[in-house]
């Protein structure tokens, strides 16, 4: 009866995400109410979102010195890294963190960013940090992607060598950091993702004392590094809008897990984390599970035959999300015609509910069953990957 239910709904987004390329409907207009309860579910909550680095119409000094957070000093900001393809990793960064806000203030959540765009000046690491600390969030969370040798993959989560020389930080980032880090590691984990065996990463997790975010922020603090850039496989998944939603849901997932205090999901290992950083044996290929399909549904005799979802192309390193619903065809009836790129956006919605799953177990939803929640949660992340970009 649940796949059933879960089949159910998949047909219905599709459906409904199928009007919307089509032109017909806006997305806004064919959203299901949330409930009340799952509306609230983050309400008093505050989340302090830091997409890495910064566009390139600035003119401030990236050498600046700023504090380091141990006594020392550090560049005020970098520019990140590029992708294989030319894709830059502030652009990466943001697109996530905007299907991330999306989805945490669905659920109820205040968001603040440390920056307001994609296209011009950031603030500094010190600047961010003070960002955060003044924000009254209760968790922060810094998206990067990584920059290493090409046969390196997988992500990993940063956490700060300890102690650190501010005893209030020192407390936070030794205590509900170190949660912080666990549930953001262990979503990814739950989400099919890799984790790293490159640069001392240990079980997904690396600490480091030269990333001064960690060391200058009075909040618990996620430092996330999705992928490795410099990676093809990992590259085109951190490009791709598919890729980016993995990423976002996973991010999510990992924040609402620590904020409502989640137990550690099943058969995730346990943190160690490392305090080494030197390059590390290249990690094994992925081991994807494929997600089975959903069941066919009969059309109704005599209506016509709605398209059939195409299988979009597969993201290279992602985990593989569940084939749209087909249907049959009835006697006696003509195929309907495929609306431009519903097949892609078919696979998209099949996707964004398959990875919702672990989500609804953070919020204590039946992980099994696609509710009308959930529903209006894919619906907001499919319109946020639909709409023309910013």
């Amino acid at each position: 009866m649940k796949s059933i239910i879960k089949a159910g709904i998949c047909t219905a987004v599709t459906a409904a995400v199928v009007v919307v390329m089509a032109g017909l409907v806006p997305v806004t207009a064919l959203a299901v109410p949330i409930s009340p309860e799952m509306g609230t579910k983050l309400a008093g909550k505050t989340v302090f979102l830091d997409p890495g680095h910064q566009g390139a119409s600035h003119t401030e000094s990236l050498a600046k010195q700023v504090s380091d957070g141990r006594g020392g000093t550090k560049d005020c900001q970098t520019t990140g890294m590029t992708t294989v393809n030319g894709v830059p990793e502030h652009t990466i960064n943001w697109d996530v963190a905007q299907l991330v806000r999306a989805s945490l203030e669905s659920l109820g959540a205040r968001v603040v960013l440390s920056r307001q765009d994609d296209t011009g000046w950031g603030g500094c690491i010190d600047d961010r940090a003070n960002a955060a600390n003044q924000s009254g969030a209760a968790v922060a969370v810094s998206i990067h992607a990584d920059s290493a040798p090409a046969q390196f993959s997988g992500f990993h989560v940063i956490q700060p060598e300890l102690p650190i020389l501010d005893p209030a930080i020192d407390r936070i980032q030794s205590g509900a950091g170190r949660a912080a880090v666990t549930a953001m590691r262990d979503a990814y984990v739950q989400a099919g993702f890799k984790p790293a065996t490159y640069a001392g990463v240990q079980e997904g997790v690396q600490t480091r004392k030269d990333v001064a975010g960690p060391a200058l922020t009075a909040v618990p603090l996620a430092f996330v590094e999705m992928g490795n850039g410099g990676n093809a496989d990992d590259a085109a998944l951190l490009e791709s809008k598919e890729g980016q939603l993995k990423h976002a849901i996973a991010i999510t997932t990992g924040l609402v897990g620590f904020l409502l205090s989640s137990p550690t999901p099943a058969g995730a290992p346990a943190l160690t984390g490392s305090a080494a950083d030197r390059p590390a044996a290249a990690p094994a290929a992925p081991q994807i599970q494929a997600a089975p399909a959903a069941p066919q549904v009969q059309a109704a005799p005599q209506a016509q035959t709605a398209p059939q979802a195409q299988t979009a192309p597969t993201v290279p390193g992602a985990p593989q999300s569940p084939a749209a619903p087909q249907l049959k065809t009835a006697p006696g009836t003509q195929p309907a015609p495929t609306a431009p790129g519903t097949g892609a956006t078919a696979n998209l919605v099949g996707t964004i509910l398959q990875l919702l799953m672990p989500l609804a177990g953070s919020l204590g939803l039946d992980s099994t069953v696609a509710t009308s929640a959930l529903l209006n949660l894919a619906y907001t992340l499919a319109g946020g990957l639909l709409s023309p970009a910013k």
